[in-house]
């Protein structure tokens, strides 16, 4: 191994970020306490929302936002093939079914034209949600995505924890990831190798008033407390969950949240040297392309490698490069799979999430990174793959 391993991803945590727990570890409150909504008004600002809901961690966000939405047994929920379980998960757990749609092979995204054949294959039922993933900090085509959804009488919910800072063009309508302008809610993750970290942790945004309250509402065990009522009374109109972020933690993601500007630059700087640098690998190793409309923050830095050109199998360039001390990863194995889904809804043929697995590679990428260390991980990628 030629230096310390690098991780494909990893947390930046600072000793201001270990002052503002240990602040807040002192302090009266350790669960929900005023840090809990100091983080919220924080990231609202910071997106461009009018209202954010902390919660436990990303699964919860889109739990929650599925409740909000009062989605029922039965109806359908699109959602991509290409992203980690929880966008799926969600639907299931209030009871939807799942229909995957395709992506682009090159972005990973689902697209318009693969949102449209999802639409289709839904048969008739009641399609209430639409989940595009901003895969790596690229964003998905919002707009058109929106339409789409409109037409079919469902709901556009972002699923962004890989996206916090990244912002995007359409025409001249500029809009940040999670400021609902096309959406009516996004969802968050602050898992340590997201942008900023809270251990666990996310965060849902919504420009809905209701959606807000409600949301509050089912990560607190679904209790209200009555106007004129006696101190002590709570009432239960529907179920909820303890879905709650402690003001410890609150504490942790103000501190990181503060940090966001220098963390997205570092990140767009890295990302910068490795597109420089790999284009020596050229065609056998490609980064995933870059929609013209997006401008990430990159939680991603993955390229896209013809195993059969570079005459190595994927196990192979990635045991050579974790000989290297080069870490990586797989983002991600088709949800529609996975042996749940597949016994659920049998074979799927979406030839681009499946063209997307067969090439996909995650490199590090996270700030505490130095140039040195791209070139590093570059120089072990073209020993690894030939």
């Amino acid at each position: 191994m030629s230096g310390p391993l690098l991780p494909y991803g990893r947390q930046t945590i600072e000793d201001d970020d270990i002052a503002a727990v240990a602040e807040a570890l002192r302090a009266d409150l350790l669960t929900t306490g005023p840090k809990v909504e100091a983080f919220e008004a924080a990231f609202a600002e910071v997106v461009g929302a009018k209202h954010a809901i902390a919660c436990a961690n990303g699964t919860a966000a889109l739990h929650l936002a599925m409740l909000a939405l009062d989605v029922q047994p039965g109806e359908v929920c699109v959602a991509p093939s290409i992203t980690f379980l929880a966008t799926a998960n969600c639907a299931r757990f209030v009871g939807a079914e799942v229909v995957f749609a395709d992506v682009d092979p090159l972005t990973g995204l689902m697209t318009p034209d693969t949102l449209a054949d999802a639409l289709a294959r839904a048969e008739g039922r009641k399609v209430r949600a639409v989940l595009p993933v901003h895969l790596r900090g690229d964003v998905a085509e919002l707009p058109a995505l929106a339409a789409l959804a409109e037409q079919a009488g469902a709901v556009l919910v972002e699923d962004a924890p890989h996206a916090l800072g990244s912002t995007m063009q359409f025409g001249n309508q500029a809009a940040s990831v999670g400021d609902g302008r096309w959406g009516a809610m996004a969802t968050f993750s602050f898992h340590p190798v997201k942008t900023i970290a809270t251990g666990e942790g996310g965060m849902v945004t919504t420009n809905d008033p209701g959606l807000a309250q409600r949301l509050r509402t089912l990560r607190t065990h679904g209790m209200v407390r009555p106007a004129g009522g006696e101190p002590w009374w709570y009432e239960m109109p529907e179920i909820g969950f303890n879905y709650r972020l402690p003001d410890i933690l609150c504490a942790l993601g103000l501190s990181q949240l503060s940090k966001l500007p220098r963390f997205a630059a570092r990140r767009r700087e890295l990302a910068d040297r490795y597109l420089e640098r790999l284009a020596s690998l050229s065609p056998t190793v490609i980064p995933a392309s870059r929609p013209a409309w997006s401008d990430p923050v990159l939680h991603l830095l993955t390229v896209l490698i013809d195993f059969e050109a570079a005459g190595r199998t994927r196990r192979q360039v990635v045991d050579a490069l974790a000989a290297r001390g080069v870490g990586s990863q797989v983002h991600y194995i088709p949800v529609h799979r996975q042996p749940y889904y597949r016994e659920r809804y049998g074979d799927l043929h979406l030839p681009g999430a499946e063209a997307w697995y067969a090439r996909c590679l995650s490199l590090p990428l996270y700030p505490g990174m130095d140039d040195g260390d791209v070139d590093r991980v570059v120089d072990a990628l073209s020993e690894a793959a030939g």
